[in-house]
């Protein structure tokens, strides 16, 4: 049924969360036993407060997550999104992941929601630097201020060009698949909504039921993102 949705649509849209990194091995930040926010108060270590008051803490735990994700590769379904990407069966890719594996895959027309580890940028004058940086205990920028992850931290707002790209997006898909996200994190979850009332097809992948399964018209539950895709990988 989605294979031949897939072959049919003109503006094919997927949407990636949480399980589409955990997939690769990469802890999450809400299960009950791996997840970071159990081991981590987010409002210490993750916040604009931790980072103008607590900056020593902010920058190990960014640096122990930057020396996580380099443990970790993308996994089959990130290279069959790409190659769907390089066939033009998908247009783009709207994820909440900060990993880069979109990328690292091979895929292009990403927007980062909650922005990027892989990038650092100085608080101060906004210069950029590969999070390389981190690794090689580089924490200031030659202006002297702190450099900090280029994503989205507690007390930030989302990026406004990669959520307007998002919203773009949505608005003109016919297909939208949802892959990995439990559609729990407003604005974000509004997206599949949105595609819904412009008349695209909902397709909804997670390892659980999702507050928006009764929108989608195909879900799929309890099975690994990377095998339902090289199922319709044609």
């Amino acid at each position: 049924m989605v294979k031949e949705w897939l072959t049919n649509s003109h503006y094919t849209v997927v949407f990636t969360g949480a399980g589409m990194s955990t997939e690769s091995g990469l802890p999450d930040f809400r299960s009950a036993n791996e997840g970071l926010w159990q081991q981590k108060d987010p409002s210490q270590v993750a916040s604009t407060e931790a980072l103008n008051n607590n900056v020593e803490e902010f920058i190990d735990f960014y640096r122990s997550r930057v020396l996580k994700v380099q443990d970790y590769q993308p996994h089959k379904g990130h290279a069959i999104l790409a190659a769907w990407e390089k066939e033009n069966q998908v247009k783009s890719i709207i994820t909440q992941n900060v990993d880069g594996f979109h990328q690292k895959a091979g895929s292009h027309n990403v927007a980062e929601l909650h922005g990027s580890l892989t990038k650092l940028h100085c608080q101060s004058c906004g210069w950029e630097y590969d999070s390389q940086a981190y690794v090689n205990h580089v924490y200031y920028c030659t202006c002297g201020g702190v450099l900090r992850p280029s994503l989205v931290l507690f007390g930030e707002t989302l990026p406004q060009k990669a959520f307007q790209f998002a919203v773009s997006e949505a608005e003109k898909a016919d297909l939208f698949i949802v892959l990995g996200s439990s559609l729990s994190v407003s604005p974000a979850n509004q997206l599949p909504l949105l595609a819904r009332e412009n008349g695209a097809r909902l397709v909804i992948v997670n390892r659980d039921p999702t507050e928006l399964d009764s929108y989608a018209d195909h879900v799929i539950n309890r099975r690994n993102i990377g095998d339902v895709l090289q199922e319709w990988h044609r």
